[in-house]
């Protein structure tokens, strides 16, 4: 009987469906295109095989795991924060930038270029530990809502690239975040909303230094900026702290240009991929003239490289992990 039973699971076994790996994509050439890739680098058999070890890819995150409209996350909480100090020492609003962060003036802000926001992000991230700064983003994240959705911020990741990271993580990748953003700040919440580890998240780190207080040692976050992962940095980041080149990397604007360009420059397979929104019913439609994501040269370069232009609206069944 047991012999009859193994005998007919076999014979059925063909017939039984695979599980989609990105269920929340829609049967488009595009998502065809990133399951095709993944087959191919990791079949033993293909000539593009590669090996595990080498299957590393990179993901940008504003814009490409999660959302970043109207402003940048972490930028609404340094605001925000700037504000609840001011409640209890308003005579740390010593400019009239800090007067306006602090009033929520996010032109005024925007108008002040990089100096004001290195100013905000200085009276906001800095004199505290790495510690005690991850708990106050934590504190925020678990309270903070975004004013369009009303969705907590860690809920607005995108669904579909939950998914391809799980996908790749499945088939050997090693998956990283390489962004522009506060490296502590995207540390807090990367493992739990992306199944990234804090070792592999990249980003734009602050000046620091090593204090003891009542014996007890403390990294401290000091004002000014060490490193922007951005842009040219982004390729120069990965080989600085990965130290291989990704064959596999994932961006939404021309800030992830070089970290694309420098990935599918490489030997043997290579894919770029661009996540260009486009659905301005379920998130936000923006491209050329965008204030933030701003994407021209992937658009007009992108598909001559060989890279995939995901247009979110065509390709995404769902969009965000919450509230749907």
């Amino acid at each position: 009987m047991l012999r009859i039973i193994i005998a007919l699971f076999f014979l059925a076994a063909p017939l039984l469906a695979v599980a989609d790996p990105l269920p929340s994509w829609k049967d488009t050439e595009n998502r065809d295109r990133i399951i095709a890739f993944v087959e191919m680098v990791t079949d033993p058999e293909s000539v593009d095989y590669v090996t595990p070890a080498a299957r590393v890819a990179v993901f940008d995150n504003d814009g490409t795991l999660w959302a970043e409209q109207p402003v940048y996350f972490q930028l609404t909480f340094a605001m925000e924060r700037l504000a609840e100090l001011a409640k209890a020492d308003p005579s740390i609003l010593t400019t009239p930038t800090l007067e306006a962060a602090a009033n929520g003036d996010l032109n005024a802000l925007v108008e002040g270029g990089h100096d004001a926001l290195i100013e905000v992000l200085d009276a906001t991230h800095s004199g505290i530990s790495v510690e005690e700064f991850k708990t106050i983003a934590a504190g925020w994240l678990n309270t903070a809502r975004h004013p369009a959705t009303d969705l907590p911020y860690d809920q607005m990741t995108y669904q579909p690239m939950v998914e391809l990271l799980r996908y790749l993580r499945d088939e050997g990748f090693k998956t990283y975040i390489v962004s522009g953003g506060g490296l502590h700040f995207m540390r807090v919440f990367a493992e739990d909303a992306y199944g990234i580890p804090p070792e592999q998240v990249l980003g734009t780190y602050a000046a620091a230094t090593y204090e003891t207080s009542d014996g007890a040692p403390a990294i401290i976050k000091a004002p000014g900026i060490a490193f922007i992962d951005d842009k040219e940095g982004k390729p120069i980041n990965i080989e600085r702290t990965i130290g291989r080149r990704p064959i596999l990397a994932v961006g939404n604007s021309d800030g992830d240009f070089a970290m694309l360009e420098w990935t599918t420059a490489g030997h043997g397979p290579r894919l770029g991929v661009l996540i260009h929104h486009t659905d301005a019913e379920r998130e936000w439609a923006y491209d050329r003239e965008s204030h933030i994501g701003k994407l021209v040269d992937g658009l007009d370069k992108g598909p001559d490289l060989g890279w995939i232009i995901v247009d979110m609206a065509q390709d995404w069944d769902r969009i965000y992990t919450g509230g749907e």
